[in-house]
């Protein structure tokens, strides 16, 4: 029997000793940076942390969290997220609701999918990008950054796959019953479309919380930075700046290092989505799966 030949036991035990590897090589950078935030900073300058704390101390989340940038900034991002992810996939079932229809219910729509295409293939670039936020007005609003992200092609390709997977059935009996198509969208698609919907949520959400340089490009003042854009500036840097430092966080400053601050300030940052995603990941695989069948 095939399953229980010699070779495909070997074939499954290097299979998973490759594997075990491979997420431990995944792991152990997160499990670095967690023990060095929580280590003390002598122990971070003498490289003695690897796995585990040394020293174990909070300080350093504590002097993160006192730091009104570093909260400002966080800020940003939640309010970006919420709005960037809200208006992409409202924009992406809007667009591929009608896109998934048949040629004789809406003749144009191949038209309209290649248009969509090019823009997903060929881009103005950054210098007419920021010329187009300049003249509108929207440099150092949130708008700058939420906007031109707004239209996410692949996310509609993929909608759209998962529309024209579902039984053609569903639509017929909603419109025989006097529904128009809004309400089949809103009552009948989108409840039964949920691994699809948490599958575009999740790519736009990582999008938006890790995009720092649209940050930098658009934002004249670091106030109003994300928090992946202040984090490259703060990591560029080779000491903390002490300016505009509290007095709580001058005493802090002496018992924390720039190693361990920046450790607990992208531990902080990347808490976030290492919690959502156990959440979604259920939804993920088949979400995905199910987009690509006719792709």
């Amino acid at each position: 029997m095939h399953l229980m030949s010699r070779s495909y036991k070997t074939f499954l035990i290097f299979n998973n000793l490759f594997l075990v590897l491979l997420t431990l090589l995944c792991l152990f950078p997160v499990i670095n940076v967690l023990a060095v935030s929580l280590s003390s900073s002598a122990a971070a300058a003498a490289g003695e942390v690897a796995e585990w704390p040394v020293e174990f101390t909070v300080k350093s989340y504590q002097f993160v969290l006192q730091s009104g940038q570093f909260t400002g900034s966080f800020q940003n991002s939640v309010i970006r997220v919420l709005t960037g992810v809200s208006l992409s996939t409202i924009i992406t079932v809007l667009v591929a609701y009608p896109l998934s229809k048949e040629s004789h219910v809406f003749p144009q729509r191949t038209m309209y999918a290649w248009i969509f295409v090019f823009t997903m293939l060929f881009s103005g670039g950054i210098i007419p990008s920021y010329l187009v936020i300049k003249q509108l007005h929207m440099l150092d609003t949130m708008w700058s950054l939420v906007l031109p992200v707004g239209v996410q092609v692949f996310n509609i390709l993929l909608m759209l796959n998962f529309f024209r997977g579902l039984p053609k059935e569903l639509e017929e009996a909603c419109l025989m019953d006097g529904a128009s198509h809004l309400q089949t969208l809103l009552r009948v698609y989108l409840p039964i479309s949920l691994p699809s919907l948490a599958t575009i949520v999740l790519f736009t959400l990582v999008m938006h919380w890790n995009s720092w340089f649209d940050g930098m490009l658009y934002m004249n003042h670091t106030d109003k930075y994300p928090l992946a854009t202040y984090l490259q500036s703060v990591l560029n840097k080779t000491s903390i700046p002490q300016t505009e430092m509290t007095v709580e966080q001058a005493i802090l400053l002496q018992s924390v290092s720039s190693r361990t601050v920046r450790a607990a300030q992208i531990f902080i940052a990347a808490f976030p989505i290492l919690a959502i995603y156990p959440f979604l990941q259920k939804y993920f695989v088949k979400g995905l799966v199910m987009g690509s069948v006719k792709g």
